[in-house]
């Protein structure tokens, strides 16, 4: 439907302005203060290439524009320049045809076609099980993953680890004294050391397998142990958050295949280097920065300048069209230096897209919580899910922009009422569900063959009902821009408006009543309510239960 238009807005723009190729049409709903059903800034974008005005723009593509009237009855100039369009009530209906048909081939956007698209997110080392903001951060990917392949992407999922290293040290050397402790010897236990329940689990594992007698002379074996293990339990964990990967990375590979060396060899060979203090240092200073960053420490250690440059490297080598990074806040003073020593080299940074997402905070009726310190001295993600379940705890992660820190209300997220917002659109499907089996049971069913009766379609004409298939009507354009800007909590939000313009209307119309035409042309409507909300919430990983 929005091929459509973009199309007749192409070639309109291309036969009025000769050579003018880069621009891009956008569709919005229309202002509330303008009439119209959507509206494209178009015009805005053209004045800045064409040093003209705007209004005088949009006057002239719309004297131009020869829309079929069957899908667009009226085209005006709205404000300083835009664009905005009424449907025509007839293509809105046709919509629900389409909904009903094949959600998926209704909302389909082909924008993605034969390009592949590595998404990196998660990324914690085995040091812990995986925290709420590893949470936010696991949701956020697998949906943003789930968007590009409803665009018919090629996405690989990846995440990067490293098992070795100083944290990994303090880890293997905090299993052993936490085993000596369990074998009855008094041992001092740093402050810096990995406290918590689940030290303690390892370390009571580690006794069953290797016995009493403790390798300490091989503190690798202890490494290996408790890096394994939590491995295995954060995939458990992301198992059960519904996210699955196609690659685990071990930054390790890295040094022993030989990229961080021949990095540091062409960032030699360009004279990005220099040593100073016992420490290799990178020009970040000559590349943008505000200072220098250190590669390698006095003490030989990499740091995750140099090693992250190797990483993306490896990855720009691997021919993905883009490649998206899902990082913490606490990597936003990092990255910039990262993409500055790759495009130092010669790679086109362009395809790398850095998603910072902020912190997560756990509420209860306003105040901060913390939920238990059973695991360790932070909240666990598994100890979220248990308390909420997978629905409310991706449905509460996604729903707030990445770059917003987010209030995760407990009180909210355990409520079954319409302020709780999974609650209030999966209530939506499960209610039209009730509906349609009611409808059944009066022996008024849906069918093929009423989804193509126009007859019946065109009975769907008061506000409330337009104002339902304008709403469905913009589904594809809100998955389109989802995934185009990376900003998956659109869908969310979209659901939560889809779910607040249907309970009203259930709430004034009868959809099984005593006339039977009306009653069948309402199953169509609230069937394509249920098969969008069924869909979006299918993008974000959540059920669509039938009944509450």
């Amino acid at each position: 439907m929005y091929k459509y238009l973009r199309n007749q807005f192409h070639d309109i723009i291309k036969s009025l302005y000769t050579g003018l190729t880069e621009f891009e049409v956008q569709f919005d709903r229309a202002p509330g203060n303008f009439e119209g059903d959507i509206a494209t800034p178009l015009a805005f974008d053209l004045a800045q290439k064409l040093k003209r005005n705007p209004r005088e723009i949009a006057l002239e593509i719309v004297e131009s524009l020869q829309l079929d009237d069957n899908k667009i009855s009226r085209t005006e100039v709205a404000g300083g320049g835009f664009i905005n369009l009424t449907i025509n009530p007839d293509w809105l209906r046709s919509s629900l045809k389409a909904i009903n048909q094949d959600v998926k081939e209704f909302r389909r956007i082909s924008i993605g076609e034969n390009k592949k698209i590595q998404v990196e997110f998660v990324s914690a080392n085995p040091t812990g099980p995986l925290t709420i903001g590893h949470g936010r951060q696991a949701v956020i990917g697998d949906i943003i993953s789930r968007l590009y392949e409803a665009c018919g992407y090629n996405v690989s999922r990846e995440y990067y680890f490293n098992n070795t290293g100083r944290q990994m040290r303090i880890l293997a050397d905090s299993v052993r004294l936490r085993c000596k402790e369990l074998l009855g010897e008094k041992t001092e236990f740093p402050d810096n050391y990995y406290q918590g329940e689940y030290i303690i689990e390892l370390a009571t594992e580690f006794i069953e397998k290797y016995g009493k007698d403790l390798p300490e002379d091989e503190p690798d074996t202890f490494m290996t142990f408790a890096a394994n293990k939590i491995i295995e339990g954060i995939k458990i964990t992301l198992n059960t958050l519904g996210v699955d990967f196609d690659n685990f990375f071990n930054e390790n590979s890295l040094i022993d295949d030989g990229e961080v060396l021949d990095v540091l060899e062409l960032l030699q060979d360009n004279d990005l280097t220099y040593k100073e203090d016992g420490a290799l240092w990178l020009k970040t200073s000559e590349l943008g920065a505000k200072q220098d960053r250190v590669l390698i420490k006095s003490t030989g250690e990499m740091t995750y300048r140099l090693l992250d440059i190797a990483y993306h490297r490896n990855k720009l080598n691997r021919d993905f069209d883009m490649l998206i990074d899902i990082f913490g806040a606490d990597h936003i003073g990092t990255y910039k230096d990262v993409l500055a020593g790759l495009k130092a080299l010669g790679y086109d940074i362009d395809k790398i897209q850095v998603i910072i997402h902020q912190f997560v905070t756990l509420t209860e009726n306003g105040e901060k919580i913390k939920m238990s310190t059973r695991k360790a001295n932070f909240v666990t993600l598994d100890e979220l899910i248990e308390e909420v379940g997978v629905d409310v705890t991706r449905f509460f992660f996604i729903m707030r922009s990445a770059n917003s820190h987010l209030n995760f209300d407990l009180a909210l997220a355990k409520s079954e009422s319409d302020e709780n917002p999974v609650f209030y659109v999966q209530y939506g499907c499960a209610r039209i569900s009730s509906i349609l089996r009611f409808a059944k049971n009066q022996g008024l069913e849906y069918s093929e063959d009423i989804v193509m009766d126009e007859n019946l379609l065109a009975k769907l004409d008061s506000n409330e009902e337009l104002e339902l298939m304008k709403k469905l009507f913009e589904y594809p354009r809100m998955v389109e821009k989802a995934a185009i800007n990376i900003q998956p909590h659109i869908i969310p939000a979209y659901l939560i408006e889809l779910a607040k313009v249907f309970h009203p209307f259930y709430h004034e119309y009868r959809v099984v009543s005593d006339n039977k035409e009306l009653s069948l042309a309402r199953i169509i409507l609230v069937r394509a309510v249920r098969e969008v909300i069924r869909d979006g919430l299918g993008l974000l990983g959540i059920s669509a239960p039938d009944q509450m």
